[in-house]
C-alpha cells in the first residue's frame, strides 16, 4: 500500500525532555520575513528605554547579545506553552533528533502553573522504569526548586551526563505526600513500533510515538502479523496510551493505512502554508477487520490526530480516557544565524471539523486505568471435573491443558493491563459481528 511522505515540517508535540522532535527528512523551509515598516515604534521606543536601563542600572554588567536573547525568550514564552527560541546547540539537538535517539530521561514534558508537567513517558526509557506517570507535577530537581525556572532552563538540568542521577520530586493525583523519584539518565533510543499476538487471529501494535519511519514501521508489523495467522487478523487494537505525538507526517501515514478515502486532517493559520489537507489513499492493510484504539490523558497532539481521524470514520472504536488535548501546529522556522523559532503558526481538525485544542478526543467507550486481582478463596468450588470415576469428555488430556493455559493467559493479560483485556474482548464481539454480516 502507498504511503503518503509530503515534505511538511510540522512538529505537533511540546517540549521534551531528554528528547528530541522527529520532524521528518529534509531541508528547512526558510520563510520570508514582512516588511518592518508596519513596526510599533512606540513600543519600541519603550522596549529602547528598558534595554538603556538595564544597560547602565543594572546592578551588574549584561552583555548586549544576552538581553536581547532573553527578549526573544520572553517574547515567544508569552504566546503559548509550545512557541519557543531555540539557540544554535537546542536546534542541532532537534535535528539529531530525527534519528529516534538521543540522550536524557526519556520524559516528554510542558509548563503547567510554574512546574513542569509530565504529558507522557516514553517506552523503555528510565523515567517509565522509574515509575513516572503522565500527570505528573514536577516541583524539584535535586535540590532546585522548578519554580522560577522557564522550561528550557528546567529540561538542561535533566539532560546530563549518561549514568548521572537526577532526583525529581514529583506531586501526583491522588498521592498525599510527594514522590521522590530518583532516574538513572541514558542515551534514549526510541523503537516507535512493537508488536505481538494477543490470541489467534488477533494482533496488537503499539506506536509510542510518531516518527518519520513509524508508518512503514507499522505496515511491516502488521504484515507479520497478518503472516503468522494465515494471511488475515480477525482484528487489531492499536494502543495509543502514552503517545505524546511527533511528526504530522507519520500520523497520516498510519491514518491512511487503515483509511480507503477521504479527509485525514486539516490545519487552518494565518498564512497561506499554513492551510493544508491530507486525504487518504485507497487500500487498508487491514482489509476493514475491526479495530480497537486505546488512548489515555497521555496520549497527545499525533495521537489525537489517528485516533480522531478513524473515529470520525467509524473506522475504529477508540476505548480509554479523555485524550491531552494538544490540537496546535507548531513550524520551525531557521534564522540567519544558526538559530530557530518553533511557532505555533496553526490549528488542526478532523475530518468532521472538530478542533480538539484544550478539549482532546473523547473516547466512545471511556475506562478508567484499574488494577485487576484474583480474588482468593478459601474453598475451591467442586466441579464436576472434581467428583470420582467422573466421565470424561472425550478430548485428550493434550487438547485440556492447552485450554488451562489459555485461560491462565487471558487472566494474566487481566491482571496486568486491564484496558487491553477489555479491548480484546471488544474486538472479539466486533470480529463476530462482522463475520455474521459476511
Amino acid at each position: 500500500m502507498s504511503i503518503k511522505r509530503e515534505n511538511v515540517f510540522l512538529v505537533l508535540v511540546g517540549l521534551i525532555a531528554g528528547l528530541s522532535i522527529s520532524i521528518g527528512s529534509g531541508v528547512f523551509a526558510e520563510r520570508e520575513t514582512k516588511s518592518t515598516a508596519g513596526l510599533p515604534v512606540e513600543e519600541l521606543r519603550t522596549f529602547s528605554d528598558v534595554f538603556g536601563r538595564i544597560k547602565n542600572d543594572y546592578v551588574e554588567d549584561v552583555e548586549d547579545s544576552e538581553m536581547l536573547n532573553n527578549a526573544i525568550r520572553g517574547m515567544l514564552s508569552g504566546l503559548d506553552p509550545h512557541s519557543s527560541y531555540l539557540d544554535q546547540e537546542q536546534f542541532k539537538e532537534l535535528q539529531v533528533g530525527t534519528s529516534g535517539e538521543f540522550g536524557g530521561l526519556g520524559i516528554e514534558v510542558g509548563m503547567e502553573d510554574g512546574f513542569v508537567k509530565v504529558i507522557a513517558p516514553i517506552d523503555d526509557t528510565p523515567a517509565q522504569r522509574a515509575g513516572i506517570e503522565a500527570g505528573d507535577l514536577i516541583i524539584r530537581l535535586d535540590d532546585t526548586p522548578v519554580k522560577g525556572l522557564t522550561l528550557n532552563e528546567a529540561v538542561k538540568i535533566m539532560r546530563g551526563k549518561p549514568g548521572t542521577v537526577l532526583r525529581l520530586t514529583v506531586v501526583r493525583e491522588g498521592v498525599d505526600q510527594p514522590l521522590k523519584i530518583d532516574i538513572k539518565r541514558d542515551i534514549i533510543k526510541v523503537k516507535s513500533v512493537k508488536s505481538r499476538m494477543l490470541e489467534d487471529g488477533f494482533g496488537y501494535v503499539r506506536i509510542s510515538q510518531f516518527q518519520s519511519k513509524t508508518a512503514e514501521n507499522m505496515v511491516d508489523a502488521i504484515e507479520k502479523l497478518k503472516k503468522d495467522s494465515d494471511g488475515a487478523l480477525k482484528g487489531m487494537v492499536l494502543d495509543l496510551r502514552n503517545n505524546p505525538g511527533g511528526v504530522l507526517n507519520g500520523a497520516v501515514a498510519v491514518s491512511d493505512a487503515f483509511l480507503k478515502k477521504g479527509l485525514i486532517v486539516y490545519t487552518e493559520g494565518r498564512v497561506s502554508d499554513s492551510k493544508l489537507r491530507f486525504n487518504a489513499t485507497p487500500d487498508d492493510i487491514l482489509d476493514t477487520a475491526p479495530m480497537v484504539i486505546l488512548v489515555n490523558q497521555g496520549s497527545a497532539s499525533a495521537s489525537e490526530i489517528v485516533s480522531g481521524a478513524l473515529q470520525d470514520h467509524h473506522r475504529a472504536i477508540v476505548v480509554g480516557t479523555p485524550t491531552f488535548g494538544k490540537g496546535s501546529v507548531q513550524t520551525i522556522l531557521p534564522l540567519s544565524n544558526g538559530t530557530a523559532v518553533k511557532l505555533t503558526t496553526a490549528r488542526y481538525y478532523t475530518p468532521s471539523g472538530r478542533s480538539i485544542q484544550a478539549e482532546g478526543i473523547k473516547p466512545d467507550i471511556e475506562l478508567d486505568q484499574v488494577r485487576v486481582s484474583a480474588v482468593e478463596r478459601s474453598i475451591d468450588p467442586i466441579k464436576e471435573a472434581d467428583l470420582s470415576r467422573h466421565l470424561s469428555n472425550g478430548k485428550d488430556k493434550k487438547s485440556k491443558k492447552s485450554a488451562e493455559e489459555g485461560e491462565e493467559a487471558e487472566e494474566s493479560l487481566a491482571e496486568t493491563d486491564y484496558e487491553l483485556y477489555e479491548a480484546l474482548n471488544l474486538l472479539k464481539g466486533l470480529a463476530i459481528q462482522r463475520e455474521q454480516m459476511l
